[in-house]
């Protein structure tokens, strides 16, 4: 029976690349020299540090720039809110989205079931396998959710026969 995949995992490599071209941008601009500005990632959180708000905003719009220009949908990154750290510094933490949760996982299912195909799903962790008898249903399926208003980035993978 034909099937695919519904995912939401950002390719962290990517923004491996992104946070490193964000670290020489921000080191050869001159606004930004003195500033002692931090940017790290450790597995799904990334942590922006520098000496006040208005030079934060600027990290973040080259940081969002950077994600974009590596092809990383936006809605992966989740922005906190900013904190005071030690010596007149400021903070902020970026989490990356991984994975479906529940919620959104029984959001899937339920626009799977509100289309009318002769379609089923089946939650498996943090993905949601779509599988039905006709290959069509299944890409017709995948347009929908594209044209659909999920505020998480979709992936389809495993697209088997």
């Amino acid at each position: 029976m034909p099937s695919f995949d519904v995912v939401s995992k950002a390719n962290l490599q990517e923004i491996d690349n992104a946070i490193n071209n964000t670290k020489r941008e921000v080191d050869n601009r001159f606004d930004f020299k003195n500033s002692n500005s931090t940017i790290e990632r450790k597995d799904f959180l990334v942590t922006i540090e520098t000496t006040d708000n208005t030079k934060l905003n600027q990290f973040n719009d080259i940081f969002k720039n950077n994600i974009v220009r590596r092809k990383i949908d936006p809605k992966f990154i989740h922005i906190k809110d900013t904190e005071n750290a030690s010596g007149n510094r400021v903070r902020q933490h970026i989490e990356i989205l991984n994975g479906i949760s529940k919620e959104d996982s029984k959001l899937v299912t339920n626009i799977v079931k509100s289309s009318k195909l002769k379609l089923q799903t089946s939650i498996q962790g943090d993905e949601v396998r779509v599988t039905g008898k006709k290959i069509d249903d299944l890409q017709s399926m995948i347009d929908l959710f594209k044209s659909s208003d999920i505020k998480i980035p979709l992936q389809y993978i495993n697209f088997r026969d």
